[in-house]
């Protein structure tokens, strides 16, 4: 069944768990997101980011997510992943999305919380829901692979700045800078939960989301989650056990011939598996 943001995010804070959010850059991992909630009966946030539009192209998986959404025998949040500017952000609803994402977080203060009061606005007119991001995640990998530097690109969430932001805003959720980095960890994360703690208790309790969920160790869900975190993003990780079950396939098995069909069934499977891995976590059903 369809469902806003707001819906499911008041089960995760009912239950004082996270809800997962999945990218669904193609076909397979969209069907893999919808067996994987199916299977545990729980909420989940189907999620396209404007990015993917070199994959494919929002109108085209935009409607599918929808219908899928709607068909789906557990609440499905479709959402707009970092949404860049306005007008991709009025596509999506345009679209049937019921919630989106404004990201704002690379431009300066004044001119992120003004994107982000209009994107409320808009969102409003579709009975939509609106996510933002204050602080920065960095970048999405180093470039030459050493894991031994500091991103300083990274920006940490500033609670007083937050709590102005949600205040003007009128948002509904807070991507935070904690520490996750989005794409491939290339070494352990070290998060600062006080920051989250202090967005929540200064903003009255917003839902907090984890940007670069992929990756972060067991205890560091855990102690996310019990801080006020409330969604979750989760897809580099998930594509990377897609990816690397077809790697498998072709170099033990040896098939032949070839079939597209069937590496695509595997990764989906596999996919599936994982993200329900995943959604236990969140759940604290693991």
């Amino acid at each position: 069944m369809l469902a806003t943001l707001n819906e499911v995010l008041a089960t995760a804070e009912e239950r004082k768990i996270a809800i997962g959010a999945f990218n669904a850059a193609n076909l397979e991992s969209l069907q893999a997101i919808i067996m994987a909630a199916e299977e545990l009966n729980l909420p989940v946030i189907m999620q396209f980011a404007q990015c993917h539009e070199e994959w494919v192209s929002i109108d085209v998986i935009g409607p599918v997510m929808i219908q899928e959404a709607k068909r789906a025998k557990v609440p499905v949040c479709v959402h707009l992943d970092h949404g860049e500017d306005l007008t991709y952000v009025r596509r999506a609803l345009e679209l049937g999305f019921t919630s989106v994402m404004y990201d704002g977080s690379t431009l300066p203060y004044e001119e992120n919380l003004k994107n982000s009061i209009e994107a409320v606005k808009l969102a409003k007119r579709y009975s939509a829901n609106v996510e933002a991001e204050l602080g920065s995640m960095g970048k999405r990998e180093y470039g030459d692979g050493d894991a031994s530097k500091e991103d300083e690109t990274k920006i940490y969430t500033d609670p007083d700045l937050a709590k102005d932001f949600v205040e003007k805003t009128g948002i509904d959720a807070l991507a935070c800078s904690f520490g996750t980095t989005h794409g491939i960890y290339l070494k352990k994360p070290k998060l600062d939960f006080e920051v989250i703690k202090a967005v929540r208790q200064k903003t009255s309790g917003i839902p907090v989301v984890m940007h670069g969920g992929s990756g972060v160790s067991r205890e560091d869900y855990k102690k996310s989650i019990e801080a006020g975190v409330r969604k979750i993003n989760f897809f580099t990780y998930m594509d990377k056990a897609g990816g690397n079950a077809v790697a498998d396939y072709l170099k033990n098995e040896n098939p032949n011939p070839i079939f597209f069909s069937s590496m695509s069934m595997l990764a989906r499977s596999v996919m599936k598996d994982n993200i329900v891995q995943a959604m236990k976590m969140f759940a604290n059903l693991d």
